[in-house]
């Protein structure tokens, strides 16, 4: 695994460790509606991980563009479609969005080799 795929999840895990185990029960519910979220339902995940990206990426949380960026390369998402997914960032998220892209195109590199 690439050096930044793995500092980012062990990271993350790390932290969401410490967060869960803190035993707080409005901050338990909230990653539970997240992850739920995501499920399967009227959309499929590919598509709800589709648009959790292009939101991540307009509201310029890069850490959501990572985990968006993984669970999309686990859905099965295409370099192609991914460029397409960036253009509909940038388009909604206008210019200020374009730095967020070069360092989502970084991170979905890494998770290809």
């Amino acid at each position: 695994m690439n050096d930044i795929v793995k500092e980012f999840n062990e990271y993350r895990t790390r932290m969401n460790d410490k967060i869960l185990t803190a035993d707080n029960t409005v901050l338990k519910r909230l990653f539970n509606l997240d992850t739920n979220t995501y499920a399967d339902g009227a959309l499929p995940t590919k598509t709800k991980e589709m648009l959790g990206l292009v939101a991540s990426m307009v509201l310029r949380c890069d850490d959501c563009v990572k985990y968006h960026l993984e669970k999309c390369k686990e859905q099965g998402i295409s370099t192609v479609e991914m460029f397409e997914i960036f253009a509909v960032a940038n388009i909604v998220g206008g210019t200020i969005v374009i730095p967020h892209t070069r360092r989502a195109v970084e991170y979905w590199e890494a998770l290809q080799k």
